[in-house]
């Protein structure tokens, strides 16, 4: 069957057709995703109600996966995150963030499994950093072009809020020590389109190097706001066995925290990428 992409939203996002990730991927099917991912930013497919170890494969196609430093794993495959609401205090998703740009190569994307549901809610939003930047006046372009910002885990993941018993705290305690600030260009150049996008966010984005605390301060309200804009959103309502993969290196997101005391639990591989490189770097 042909794979083909519904295009959501002008700005970023496609329900794929004529694909099942339960059976291996073939070259040609890799390929076609692949270049839908360039292309669509963030995918969307319908009854794909994977087993930890096919979502772990089917991710593996893309790259080295990520193992989360806080967040539990599944039991069986340890390379699936697990995002539940019974174990975790799941704030610091209802917030604009790029995942894990807390490391030196954030992930080039990641694949998302919805396992339960509540009722209504839980929506998860997406931006895209490219025609945010795009959308900018030139000067501001031009100015940003230049910067770069740190990225630091604690600023989504407190102590106050994940070190509160003796595991949580050794946890949390090696997760900061394995993983310092890092810095990343505030504007991201896409290594295989070539395509800018902003490259920070409100999750993990503390403070921009070049400037004083409240040039600084000012400048990421200005973008944090800028980049949320509704026209470079596209929006996904889930049902049990959807299936999301996005590139992480040119979106954010947001999980909308609207259903407790109802349950919600996704599963996530996460997909390895690459330095980011700015635009002065890439010249």
């Amino acid at each position: 069957m042909t794979i083909t992409f519904e295009r959501l939203s002008p700005a970023l996002g496609a329900r794929v057709h004529g694909l099942d990730l339960r059976e291996p991927l073939t070259a040609a099917s890799h390929a076609a995703l692949h270049q839908g991912l360039l292309e669509h930013q963030v995918l969307f497919l319908r009854d794909q109600l994977l087993t930890p170890r096919q979502q772990r494969d089917a991710a593996a196609h893309f790259g080295d996966l990520h193992i989360h430093p806080i967040y539990p794993k599944h039991p069986e495959q340890p390379e699936i995150l697990v995002l539940d609401t019974e174990l975790n205090d799941l704030r610091d998703n209802a917030l604009w963030h790029t995942d894990v740009s807390f490391i030196q190569t954030p992930p080039l994307g990641s694949l998302l499994s919805a396992r339960r549901l509540p009722p209504y809610g839980g929506d998860t939003l997406w931006a895209s950093n490219s025609a945010a930047y795009a959308a900018l006046s030139a000067p501001i372009r031009e100015l940003l072009d230049g910067l770069s910002a740190w990225h630091d885990l604690s600023k989504s993941f407190p102590l106050e809020r994940f070190g509160q018993t003796p595991d949580a705290l050794e946890r949390f305690n090696a997760a900061r020590a394995a993983n310092p600030p890092v810095r990343h260009p505030v504007v991201r150049v896409h290594p295989e389109t070539g395509v800018k996008g902003l490259f920070v966010s409100e999750g993990f984005t503390t403070r921009i190097v070049e400037l004083g605390e409240s040039e600084s301060d000012a400048l990421l309200r200005l973008l944090f706001a800028h980049a949320a804009r509704p026209e470079f959103q596209v929006r996904w309502q889930w049902q049990v066995g959807d299936l999301a993969f996005w590139d992480n290196r040119i979106t954010q997101h947001y999980a909308c925290d609207d259903y407790r005391p109802r349950r919600r639990v996704m599963h996530r591989a996460t997909i390895l990428g690459d330095r980011p490189r700015g635009p002065r770097e890439a010249i």
